[in-house]
């Protein structure tokens, strides 16, 4: 079984990619389990059809205690058999998200929900977080590949950066490596060129590029993955692709994550960012008194 954790920028798209990868490893004849580790309980829907399933610690608020809950009532079963878990999380403003992570993957571990038929275990993760409750996959060496969604923009960029950092942080004392980047694309200038670039100073790969469609879009409407809604569409062939790369990756790697002037450097080089004018840095506008 190959647990893997899926990062990145918040609203970089996780969820919807991790979940058009999983249709697509399913498709090819894969068993999975995702584990929703976000309040927001958006990790499963587009497999379930649903706005959003029951989540552990919305179940533990109305029963009281964990032990109360049996795994059917967390764990359910949508498109092509894939396994559906969300950990949920405190109501907003109240407690630690993390905890919901952890109170649920301990719950799911005590239930026997990783069952031996099961080939990937995908965590989805909130943002961009590698602290806390959020490293909790890594942590507890539960997800040992960890894939990182980005684009060429820069905030994009910094936080892949700042993961890469959080992986090699648990790296010395578990077995977590990084599989790769996947580039989301938002259609910037030279944008595979430069996610390849960051690649290849992190030590890893961009192990697929997703172009921008639409259809992506259509599908979530109807609250299903591209691979269901239209999978003759080109897009659908772009998931399937990704889904084969991961099922044959070997590249596993400690990162090596760049300092800040390094990755400000590669920006530049790509006209992401201005390269700043000497002459007017660091002197102050002459007034005219």
């Amino acid at each position: 079984m190959r647990q893997v954790a899926i990062y990145g920028k918040g609203g970089i798209g996780k969820s919807t990619t991790t979940q058009n990868t999983v249709a697509g490893l399913a498709t090819l004849g894969k068993k999975i389990m995702i584990v929703g580790c976000d309040p927001k309980a958006d990790s499963t829907r587009l497999i379930l059809h649903a706005k959003a399933q029951d989540t552990v610690m919305d179940l533990v608020r109305e029963k009281g205690t964990v032990e109360d809950l049996e795994l059917e009532e967390v764990m359910k079963v949508g498109f092509r058999d894939v396994r559906c878990v969300e950990s949920g999380g405190p109501e907003p403003g109240v407690g630690c998200a993390g905890r919901g992570v952890i109170t649920a993957i301990n719950f799911l571990e005590e239930n026997g929900a990783y069952t031996p038929d099961l080939d990937f275990v995908f965590y989805d993760v909130l943002g961009d977080v590698v602290c806390g409750g959020f490293a909790m996959p890594i942590r507890e060496n539960k997800a040992e590949e960890i894939y990182i969604v980005c684009s060429g923009e820069m905030m994009a960029m910094y936080a892949a950066n700042n993961i890469a950092k959080g992986v090699l942080k648990y790296a010395s004392s578990g077995k977590v490596r990084l599989g790769g980047l996947i580039c989301n694309s938002r259609k910037t200038d030279r944008e595979a060129d430069l996610i390849e670039a960051l690649a290849a100073k992190l030590g890893t790969q961009m192990i697929h590029f997703v172009p921008r469609d639409n259809q992506v879009q259509r599908a979530e409407l109807r609250r299903m993955t591209v691979i269901e809604y239209s999978p003759d569409h080109p897009q659908a062939k772009e998931y399937l692709a990704l889904a084969q790369k991961i099922i044959d990756n070997k590249m596993l790697v400690v990162p090596s994550p760049l300092e800040m002037d390094e990755l400000e450097a590669l920006l530049m080089e790509f006209g992401i960012m201005e390269a700043e004018d000497e002459s007017v840095v660091g002197k102050a506008e002459t007034v005219a008194g």
